[in-house]
């Protein structure tokens, strides 16, 4: 389809790439302050600063039930605009917070309100492509999309040195206001009114019930969320785990960026193995994989002191770039039988991955406080009731 849009093509995925990585932003530009706003928040451990990171997440799984729908009836842009102004709000809380209860409130918050960019951005594409040019653009979105993790920690730590960890938030809102007047004043309406459905929470839980009842969407659903689960771990024990645990500081920006390269590199690559292998290949493969490096550092590092930080980051990277070709396979095969209602079923499995990643991610960093071994512990565990699952797909489903 002709983009009838933004002026060029390029400037559309600049765009909607935009729109979805003001999210990206708001995780990991935050990961290097972790602990200086855990001592203003009077955090009693390590492990409460990694709520900073998970709760996030909670309020990005929640957010697409209320925005989804909203986009469908009201339009496209409005949603964007009332998801960016929660946004804005929730960033203010978390700034004048002063406990690690209003913390965590103000990420749940700011989680809810950036799905509305994130989710709409997916809407705004299927508005104006279908078929592999979709596909086309969305991989073109997903590859700028992936630039945010390697660069935001580098960003977040240089704020943290030349002003304050409310530096970061306030950025953070700056950011995301010239996103939505860019947003405003380059990006047409999409749904026309003739297609728009009004808003309704029968509509939701209809969505729900359906969903439930496909047992293969369930499957790989559930299979989504212990592996996102393991890697919130990672995500929010990242800083601890090089900083304080290593005592890489100053290098803990770049080694995040180095392993965030494993996984887009393995994104990359999936758009073309998959055609050749197939989805369910892909992930069975990758799942294994993903198993086998859990366990071989669980067996070499039982009991023993932490190994080298090359060998740490070898193992992580090998991890990583499993995970990258699990992501995208996991969602699709999900959404296969439940076509017929794509926008409800999207946001519906990714409540559920979400609220099953999210305790998962929080019991296991409990652990994660003097070696990385509980990590790969947790790794094992997840990968270990994924295969479970998905032997189960293939012989009831």
């Amino acid at each position: 389809m002709k983009l009838r849009t933004a002026r060029t093509q390029t400037e559309f995925i600049a765009l909607m790439a935009a729109l979805m990585s003001v999210t990206a932003l708001s995780i990991d530009a935050l990961l290097p302050a972790l602990d200086v706003i855990g001592v203003s928040i009077d955090t009693k451990s390590p492990a409460d600063n990694q709520l900073l990171v998970t709760m996030i997440f909670l309020g990005l799984g929640v957010g697409p039930l209320v925005f989804g729908p909203l986009s469908d009836a009201i339009g496209r842009k409005p949603s964007v605009y009332m998801g960016f102004a929660v946004f804005v709000i929730a960033s203010f809380i978390c700034v004048h917070a002063t406990s690690l209860e209003g913390m965590v409130f103000g990420r749940i918050l700011q989680g809810i309100g950036l799905a509305a960019p994130r989710t709409v951005c997916i809407a705004i594409i299927r508005d104006l492509y279908n078929g592999d040019e979709m596909a086309r653009i969305m991989s073109f979105v997903t590859v700028v999309f992936l630039l945010i993790p390697i660069v935001a920690p580098a960003m977040g730590k240089f704020i943290l040195e030349v002003y304050t960890w409310e530096g970061i938030f306030y950025v953070q809102i700056l950011i995301s206001m010239l996103v939505a007047v860019w947003f405003w004043i380059r990006q047409e309406e999409t749904l026309v009114q003739e297609h728009r459905i009004p808003f309704a929470f029968k509509r939701i839980l209809l969505g729900f019930r359906e969903t439930l009842r496909h047992k293969r969407t369930m499957g790989y659903t559930f299979i989504s969320g212990f592996i996102v689960g393991s890697f919130l771990v990672y995500l929010s024990a990242s800083q601890q785990i090089f900083e304080t645990q290593y005592g890489l500081t100053e290098a803990f920006p770049y080694i995040f960026a180095g392993l965030a390269v494993s996984i887009g590199l393995a994104i990359f690559l999936n758009g073309t193995f998959v055609i050749r292998f197939g989805m369910q290949r892909m992930v069975t493969t990758s799942l294994l994989g993903f198993l086998i490096v859990s366990v071989l550092y669980v067996v070499l590092f039982f009991n023993t002191p932490q190994p080298p930080i090359y060998i740490l980051l070898l193992f992580f990277a090998a991890q990583f770039f499993c995970i990258g070709f699990l992501f995208g396979n996991l969602r699709a095969l999900a959404m296969e039988p439940v076509g017929h209602i794509a926008g409800i079923a999207a946001a519906v499995t990714g409540l559920i991955s979400t609220l099953m990643a999210v305790p998962i991610s929080t019991f296991i960093g409990r652990f994660v406080v003097t070696s990385t071994l509980p990590l790969f512990l947790g790794f094992s565990l997840c990968a270990m009731i994924s295969i479970g699952i998905l032997i189960w797909i293939k012989r009831t489903v």
